[in-house]
């Protein structure tokens, strides 16, 4: 699998597992399906409430954990004691440091997401975090954030997919030298019906969710697709070893469409607790 290096020299594993919705008491299993499939990125957060089935994962396998990138999210109700919220995370995956922990989302009407980031840089400075970074930002709050931030944000996590680019918030970020990671990168499956990305599918004897996949990759996104299917994780996963053409790949980019599944970064507030 491919690395990215992020803006700090931290490697990252370019295609990773999403664990989204997934539930407690699968996650496990689920995360050790990925583990023997080839996945060694995985993404869950304090507010999927499965963070103890990752890190039972991660002890019961054999992998060395260096080997392993993991990444957590601060809740919303939690901006305000973000290095507790931390803790709290890090001994519910059992770990003795996190890779990627991000601020899960703005919530700009608390105004309360520049102090979580001062705490979070305090926490990568005593090196319980490899990379601190962000999720949900647009263009308005990494301008704020960076008015006063010590640290650049390693990564933007956004919902990102052929029908939702937002290539402009990528752009941007990719010029302040911040990574952008895709969620619900399929667009939660209704990317994967379309005639352009079925006849590449059809060309290269791949799956649509491969030719998807391969587009973020080629354009330099971090991905990462959630499956609890251990076979559509394989699948996914060998979207690494597909290479499409530059006119493939701009069919692909030519379904925008400006159609947002998720939240409304600007005036989401919900608590996640």
């Amino acid at each position: 699998m491919s690395e990215l290096t992020l803006n700090n020299g931290v490697t990252i594993p370019q295609l990773g597992l999403g664990v989204f919705q997934v539930p407690p008491e699968d996650t496990q299993r689920i995360v050790e399906d990925a583990f023997e499939a080839g996945y060694r990125h995985i993404d869950t957060a304090a507010g999927y409430r499965n963070e103890a089935g990752v890190g039972a994962a991660i002890a019961a396998t054999g992998i060395p954990r260096e080997d392993i990138f993991v990444t957590t999210k601060l809740r919303n109700g939690e901006q305000g004691r973000a290095q507790e919220a931390f803790q709290n995370s890090r001994k519910a995956l059992g770990l003795e440091f996190v890779d990627l922990y991000l601020i899960h989302w703005p919530v700009p009407s608390q105004g309360l997401y520049v102090q979580a980031w001062k705490e979070m840089e305090r926490l990568y400075e005593n090196k319980q975090i490899r990379a601190i970074g962000v999720s949900n930002f647009l263009a308005e709050h990494l301008d704020n954030l960076l008015e006063s931030a010590e640290i650049v944000p390693a990564v933007n996590q956004i919902e990102l997919h052929p029908s939702y680019q937002q290539a402009a918030l990528a752009a941007k970020c990719r010029d302040l030298g911040i990574g952008v990671e895709a969620y619900s990168p399929l667009g939660q499956g209704g990317d994967l019906n379309g005639n352009a990305v079925t006849a590449i599918a059809n060309a290269h004897s791949a799956t649509t969710a491969q030719v998807v996949l391969a587009w973020h990759l080629a354009t330099g996104n971090i991905v990462i697709p959630k499956s609890v299917d251990p076979g559509r994780m394989r699948e996914n996963f060998a979207a690494s070893s597909l290479k499409l053409t530059e006119d493939e790949l701009s069919a692909i980019t030519a379904l925008e469409s400006g159609a947002r599944i998720g939240s409304d970064p600007a005036v989401a507030a919900f608590t996640q607790l």
